[in-house]
């Protein structure tokens, strides 16, 4: 028998980070710049900037079916379908449902990006804060449980990852959102500036401001300015928008500190009983199928919501016969998505003289206005608008029975000019919103899959009534025509903002995480994606978990030289 003694010694690190997405690339580039040699492990392919984004720079024709699917390819991706439309352009960016079943007690549409970079490469880049009365409402209205922090303990850290990332906007001095580190904004067209003034005449407290997001609009940490080409999803060979994998990833392979590690699965974390911590990560090679473990001081979970907390589940033994850090009971429950696809759209008759430059990739936004000072609805919390103004182009000519020159000048002509409010709103947390793991049912690896179990509640469905109909009401009153309507709540997941299964709180008797985001039992351990959210405000909640990761970064690190880990 040929025994490799130094196997444990080759595969041991300072730090292990799960997960190379949104989050995950922060914990990699903050721990390697801080000098701790770190493992990142990542379930799928390796994909490199610009080199491994194939469809980038295919214009229409180079597509073929007009960049969709057949049918019967389409057919393998009807959850992803749920979510988004799977094209020919972006299908290597999604995965196949057989990949990783799962069971819907109630719908759950869960969309999955396999490969380094994970969800930033596809993500809508928009970037808000959440504010103080955020962080605060749970433990104003007895809401689950109070947050273990507040605005001011992370501020900082959205100024400091703001300021690497690079988030065009435009200050507002908002209380409900505050402002941030900006690059110049995306600039509103004619129509969305006649939007803005007139909701601020007709409205106290109705901003409509251009979206806040991580497109850039100047060269930025080395990368390029936007171009307006509107691909942002094929991946961008400019830099353009953050992502990890023109950003964080980049950074953190400049230390020489980064050992990447695509195809590996992680199985669960190596709890040691008498040291009273986790020493590590078993992982499936997901190209043999054989099992490897790696060793570590400190272990970053950043695998997203739900597979981060499949990982805690699935990490069990005699201390934690239930799950890594589950002695509250709380992993698994209070799942979150945010609620949306309402709200109302019209047309405007003038600006026939006015066109805009370029396919803008952002719109505009409308921060939360109820439930705020003096106005009290029947529901608690609130939601924002996003939304654009733009012209009919030449797609309305399918329809038209003019030919020759008639259909030429048609065809070249703008159309009319249209503008939508589609509502964001919160979801409060509720105990009963739960995932659990099916051990019947085993995926390919033979790991279990999951069970969701969750679904919108009273708050909600009230707060939609306001969300379709104060969209209808300000495009009515600010002058628009043929306006509609649209309600469409479908099931958690398709907002793609799942949080809360791992919560962070005060109380080991009911959260998972302190205030650091460490397991409350294993301190040694931080979950730091959307798995760790309280509540979930009605912002999106990307530029909270970076926030977020970088200070539990920087506090390792910390605590590792006090050798308190």
């Amino acid at each position: 028998m040929n025994l490799n003694i130094h196997a444990k010694k080759q595969n041991t690190y300072d730090a292990i980070v799960v997960g190379t997405g949104m989050s995950g690339g922060w914990a990699a580039k903050e721990l390697t710049e801080k000098g701790l040699h770190t493992l990142v492990l990542e379930r799928g392919r390796n994909v490199r900037h610009v080199e491994d984004y194939p469809t980038m720079n295919k214009d229409p024709w180079e597509l073929p079916r007009g960049d969709r699917l057949t049918d019967e390819e389409s057919k393998k991706y009807q959850i992803t379908n749920r979510v988004t439309t799977v094209r020919e352009s972006t299908k290597h960016w999604f995965i196949k449902d057989s990949v990783q079943p799962y069971e819907e007690m109630k719908r759950f549409d869960w969309l999955r990006c396999y490969h380094v970079g994970g969800r930033s490469l596809v993500w809508g880049r928009q970037s808000y804060r959440f504010s103080p009365m955020d962080f605060e409402a749970n433990a104003v209205e007895g809401v689950a449980i109070d947050w273990p922090i507040r605005y001011e303990d992370i501020e900082p850290w959205y100024n400091y990852v703001e300021e690497f990332a690079g988030i065009s906007g435009q200050p507002e001095g908002l209380d409900q959102l505050p402002d941030s580190k900006f690059l110049p904004p995306m600039e509103l067209n004619c129509l969305e500036k006649y939007a803005r003034n007139k909701f601020l005449e007709l409205y106290e407290g109705r901003v409509l401001t251009p979206g806040r997001v991580a497109n850039l609009t100047q060269p930025h940490q080395g990368r390029g300015a936007c171009q307006y080409r509107n691909l942002c999803n094929r991946g961008c060979p400019y830099g353009a928008y953050y992502s990890s994998n023109s950003s964080t990833l980049p950074a953190a392979e400049r230390t020489g500190n980064m050992t990447l590690q695509p195809h590996s699965i992680v199985n669960s974390i190596i709890y040691d009983p008498e040291l009273k911590k986790a020493v590590g990560v078993r992982v499936i090679d997901a190209e043999t199928g054989t099992m490897n473990e790696y060793y570590s001081k400190i272990i970053f979970l950043n695998a997203g919501c739900i597979n981060t907390t499949l990982i805690m589940l699935n990490s069990k033994s005699d201390r934690f016969p239930n799950g890594l850090g589950n002695d509250s009971g709380e992993l698994g429950h209070n799942l979150m998505d945010h609620h949306f696809r309402v709200g109302a759209s019209g047309t405007f008759d003038g600006f026939e003289d006015k066109y805009y430059w370029g396919r803008n990739p952002n719109g505009f936004y409308i921060p939360r206005f109820r439930n705020i000072g003096n106005d009290r609805r029947n529901y608690l919390r609130g939601f924002g608008f996003r939304g654009r103004a733009s012209r009919e182009g030449w797609w309305r000519a399918i329809r038209e029975h003019a030919i020759g020159k008639d259909l030429k000048e048609f065809v070249s002509t703008p159309g009319k000019w249209t503008m939508g409010l589609s509502a964001f709103g919160e979801m409060l947390p509720d105990h009963k919103n739960r995932i659990w793991l099916d051990y019947e049912k085993l995926d390919q690896w033979g790991q279990p899959t999951v069970v969701f179990d969750c679904s919108f509640k009273e708050n909600e469905y009230s707060m939609r009534v306001d969300m379709k109909n104060d969209a209808a009401e300000m495009l009515e009153r600010a002058g628009f025509d043929d306006i509609t309507t649209f309600d469409n709540s479908g099931g958690l997941g398709s907002c793609n903002h799942e949080m809360g299964t791992a919560r962070m709180g005060h109380d080991p008797e009911t959260s998972v995480l302190n205030r650091w985001n460490q397991v409350h039992s294993v301190p040694n351990v931080f979950v730091t994606d959307g798995a760790c959210m309280t509540s979930n405000a009605c912002q999106n909640p990307s530029l909270t978990y970076m926030a977020l990761t970088a200070r539990a970064a920087n506090y390792a690190h910390e605590q590792l030289d006090k050798q308190n880990l």
